[in-house]
């Protein structure tokens, strides 16, 4: 697919870039290339394949959520102003 210089100056506009008219010329057969690339991939039959959200096996570990009473204590003891277990702060607004 043959861009345009006009369709460049348009993309260059929406990305709010300043080109110059030898960038222009260069972004021109770049951006066509990579577009031609695109269409070959359009052309894969890819009926049969499964979506994939990821590569290369990883999964997400998680914890349960558990409240350890012990490290609670100690950040309360550390906290300079505590009512009620909790740490009080100064108001924000």
């Amino acid at each position: 697919m043959q861009l345009t210089i006009k369709e460049v100056e348009h993309v260059a506009k929406l990305a709010q870039l300043k080109l110059t008219d030898q960038e222009k010329e260069k972004f021109t057969k770049q951006l066509s290339s990579i577009l031609d690339y695109v269409k070959q991939l359009d052309e894969v039959d890819t009926k049969n394949i499964k979506p994939i959200n990821q590569i290369i096996g990883l999964r997400n570990i998680t914890r349960k959520d558990e409240i350890n009473k012990k490290e609670t204590e100690k950040l309360l003891q550390c906290a300079p102003n505590v009512e009620e277990r909790y740490i009080k702060i100064p108001s924000v607004f």
